[in-house]
């Protein structure tokens, strides 16, 4: 057991950072988790952190990241900063001892994220992306069909949603959920919840091919990182498969996602959210006009939480508590980031989408 493990019996202690709606979500997920306990919030304005400390139950405010980190009432830390923030704040944690629970998407490149996960090796201490779509019951019914297939040959994955935000970005105001200057952008906001599935499911691609709808934004920000992307596709190569990937935040994408192989194919209708899948056999009957007549179909149901941080945040609870399940399937989860960012530094680059810790700003 790492030197910052919790025994059995003893409350892991968290605090957050960030007050957005995605930490308020992560708290009603957390009070549902045994043996895990809410006590300190963090903000740079120590009048917010004690504001939204208290509505939840925290008795302990910082303003100070030095702080927190020295707190010796606090075991793990839930980062929920803007993204740009990610990596420096989880590695300054995680070397002093942390845990590290921290919101997709995990740093603004690979080469972040591999010193975060670094520092949380040298510490001995748990570091996992809180990528909620990877650890939903739905997507591990996914990883367990993928034999059913057969050998796949494609694979698609889709998720958009119009964000509200699109009308104040059109207005020139600055949005910080499209503020190259903090690693947002659609791909980081919505691309990765079908990157990392393709990631892991499939492993690194062999090539990435990618377009986007990119615009100028409409502030000041460093020469050099002027472009944001509103939505894109990516191909990704993978000797005898090709996957397919789309991703908005200027429309609502309706259609399912699948992988289709030489046995059958697996497909379900919410790549942020994966619910029930449907499984279709292949059966070779001739003379038969239409994709799936002529073969069976099988609906496998997957219960899940209502507020699916719970799958994710239970995972973490588990590896800070030393059990070896939970702690493999964390390591596995951090080749999934690394690959899942390269890919994603891949199609930036080819979009010509920057960020400051690109160095390229």
């Amino acid at each position: 057991m790492g030197e910052g493990m919790r025994e059995q019996g003893q409350d892991v202690r968290f605090a957050t950072i960030g007050s957005s709606a995605i930490a308020e979500r992560f708290l009603d997920a957390l009070a549902a988790i045994d043996g895990a306990s809410y006590v300190a919030a963090y903000s740079r304005d120590i009048e917010r952190a004690c504001g939204f400390g208290a509505r939840f139950g925290a008795r302990l405010a910082f303003d100070s990241l030095d702080d927190l980190a020295s707190c010796d009432e606090v075991d793990a830390v839930y980062v929920a900063s803007p993204n740009a923030l990610h990596a420096p704040q989880a590695r300054l944690l995680a070397s002093a001892g942390k845990h590290v629970l921290v919101e997709k998407s995990f740093a603004s490149n690979e080469a972040e994220a591999e010193g975060v996960f670094a520092a949380a090796e040298a510490a001995g201490v748990v570091c996992l992306e809180a990528m909620r779509n990877l650890h939903t019951p739905g997507f591990r019914t996914i990883e367990r069909l993928m034999p059913d297939v057969g050998e796949v040959s494609q694979a698609t994955f889709r998720f958009g949603k119009i964000t509200s935000r699109i009308r104040r970005l059109e207005a020139h105001e600055r949005v910080s959920q499209f503020d190259p200057m903090l690693s947002e952008g659609a791909l980081m906001d919505m691309g990765v919840y079908v990157v990392e599935p393709a990631v892991r499911l499939f492993g690194r691609p062999d090539a990435v091919a990618a377009r986007a709808l990119t615009r100028q934004v409409g502030w000041e920000v460093d020469r050099g990182c002027e472009a944001i992307d509103l939505s894109g596709a990516m191909l990704l190569a993978y000797g005898g498969a090709i996957v397919d990937l789309n991703y908005s935040k200027i429309a609502d994408d309706l259609l399912p996602s699948q992988v289709a192989g030489r046995a059958g194919s697996i497909s379900w209708a919410e790549m942020g959210a994966p619910g029930d899948v449907v499984l279709h056999r292949w059966n070779d009957r001739p003379m038969i006009y239409g994709s799936v007549a002529a073969g069976s179909r099988e609906v496998i149901a997957s219960e899940t939480p209502k507020n699916d941080m719970a799958c994710e945040l239970g995972l973490f609870v588990s590896a800070v508590r030393g059990e070896e399940e939970a702690l493999a399937r964390v390591a596995e989860m951090r080749e999934v980031t690394l690959g899942s960012l390269a890919v994603m530094d891949e199609a930036r680059r080819q979009i010509g989408v920057r960020f400051p810790a690109d160095g390229a700003c």
